[in-house]
C-alpha cells in the first residue's frame, strides 16, 4: 500500500533530526521535509498554510486557532527554556533587579511569540511587574512577523513601539536606547530572520556596558521549576486540519515517531555531548538530577500544568478573549496521552 506523501517543515534539534533525517519513519507517511528556522516557518504557516505538518509557536496557536485557522495539534514540544532569563539590561539603567523593569524600555523579537507570553508571565507573577507597567519594543516587521499573519494588534494598555529597520535590540540595548531586551544568541544577529537577514551591525558591537538581568541563569531557572513545576515550552507541532481529517491515523503515528526519534537522541546523548565541554557528561547528568529523567516530556498528561498555565497567560495577557479546553487544542487520538 503506498504512503502517505505529507511536507514536513522543522528547525533541527537533536530530538526532532532522526524524523527530519529518515532514521525514524512515520508508519504509513513520506515525509518531505524542510527545515527552517522558527522565525520564518511560523510565518510561512500562519500566512500561507504551506505545509502540512508544521512546528508551530504555542502562543500564535492559540491565537490563530481563535480566529479561526484550520489547524490541530500533537503535543510534541520540541523547545523548552526559561524564557526570562535571557533578558539582558544596561548597566545605566538601574536596573538590578526584576522589579527595576517597571517604567522601562525592554525589547522583545516578537510581542505576541511564545518567549515573550513566558516572560512578561514570569514578571508579573512571580516578580511582580505587569504588562502593562512596561514600554515594549519589538524587533519584527509587521510584514514578517507572527503577528503580522495572524492580524495581531497591541492589547489595550500596552505601549508598544517598533525597531527602527536599521536597528536590532542589540544596537538598541549597546546604545541604550532600550533598557533591557532578551538577547538569546548574542552577536547572531538576526541571521536567520528573513526582513533582516543582510543586516549585520559594524563595527562590532561594544557588550561591556551590558549585562544579563540574572547573573546566575540556572539559579534562576531551578527556581522557576521548583515553583511552576515545569521547564516552559515555546513550540508544538500541527496539521492542517484538511490533512487530519483525510488521514485521522496521521496524529497518533506522527506522536509515535516523535516519540522514537526523542528515544534515539537520548540512546545517543552521551556519545554527542561536545568533547571540548570538559565535564559534559556530569552536566547531563546534573540536568536530570534537576529535571528528571526526561527534560523534554511529550503528552498533555505530563504537560497539563505547563499548558493550563500558557493558556491562562495568553488569556490574562489578552492575546485570545476566551479560553480553550484542551480537548479543542489536540488531536482526539493523543488526548488521553
Amino acid at each position: 500500500m503506498a504512503k502517505v506523501r505529507l511536507s514536513f517543515i522543522s528547525s533541527r534539534n537533536e530530538r526532532v533530526n532522526p524524523l527530519i533525517d529518515g532514521q525514524v519513519a512515520v508508519e504509513g507517511v513520506e515525509l518531505i521535509p524542510t527545515v527552517s528556522d522558527p522565525s520564518e516557518t511560523f510565518w510561512r504557516q500562519l500566512r500561507f498554510g504551506e505545509f502540512d505538518i508544521a512546528e508551530m509557536s504555542i502562543s500564535s496557536y492559540l491565537i490563530a486557532k481563535e480566529r479561526g485557522s484550520d489547524l490541530v495539534a500533537i503535543p510534541v514540544f520540541p523547545s523548552r527554556r526559561f524564557m526570562h532569563t535571557e533578558l539582558w539590561v544596561h548597566s545605566a539603567s538601574g536596573i538590578e533587579a526584576p522589579a527595576d523593569l517597571r517604567g522601562k524600555r525592554v525589547g522583545v523579537p516578537e510581542y505576541q511569540q511564545t518567549a515573550s507570553l513566558w516572560l512578561r508571565g514570569a514578571l508579573a507573577h512571580d516578580f511582580g511587574v505587569p504588562d502593562t507597567a512596561i514600554t515594549w519594543y519589538m524587533e519584527r516587521t509587521e510584514t514578517f512577523s507572527h503577528g503580522g499573519a495572524t492580524g495581531f494588534t497591541p492589547p489595550p494598555g500596552i505601549t508598544l513601539h517598533r525597531v527602527p529597520p536599521d536597528q536590532t535590540l542589540d544596537t538598541m540595548l549597546v546604545r541604550h536606547e532600550l533598557d533591557a531586551a532578551v538577547v538569546p544568541r548574542r552577536d547572531q544577529h538576526l541571521k536567520n530572520v528573513i526582513d533582516r537577514a543582510t543586516y549585520l551591525p559594524t563595527p562590532p558591537l561594544d557588550w561591556s556596558q551590558v549585562r544579563p538581568l540574572f547573573p546566575d541563569r540556572i539559579a534562576e531557572g531551578l527556581r522557576f521549576y521548583r515553583q511552576h513545576g515545569f521547564v516552559p515550552a515555546n513550540h508544538l507541532y500541527v496539521l492542517r486540519g484538511e490533512v487530519h481529517r483525510a488521514y485521522p491515523w496521521v496524529a497518533f503515528n506522527l506522536y509515535k515517531a516523535f516519540w522514537a526519534a526523542k528515544d534515539l537522541a537520548r540512546e545517543a546523548m552521551v556519545r554527542l555531548i561536545p568533547s571540548a565541554l570538559i565535564f559534559g557528561t556530569e552536566y547531563w547528568e546534573q540536568t536530570q538530577n534537576w529535571f528528571g529523567s526526561d527534560p523534554y516530556p511529550y503528552g498533555i498528561a505530563a504537560n497539563r500544568p505547563m499548558l493550563e498555565e500558557v493558556v491562562e497567560y495568553a488569556l490574562e495577557q489578552r492575546l485570545i478573549t476566551n479560553k480553550p479546553a484542551l480537548e479543542e487544542l489536540f488531536a482526539n487520538s493523543t488526548l488521553d496521552l
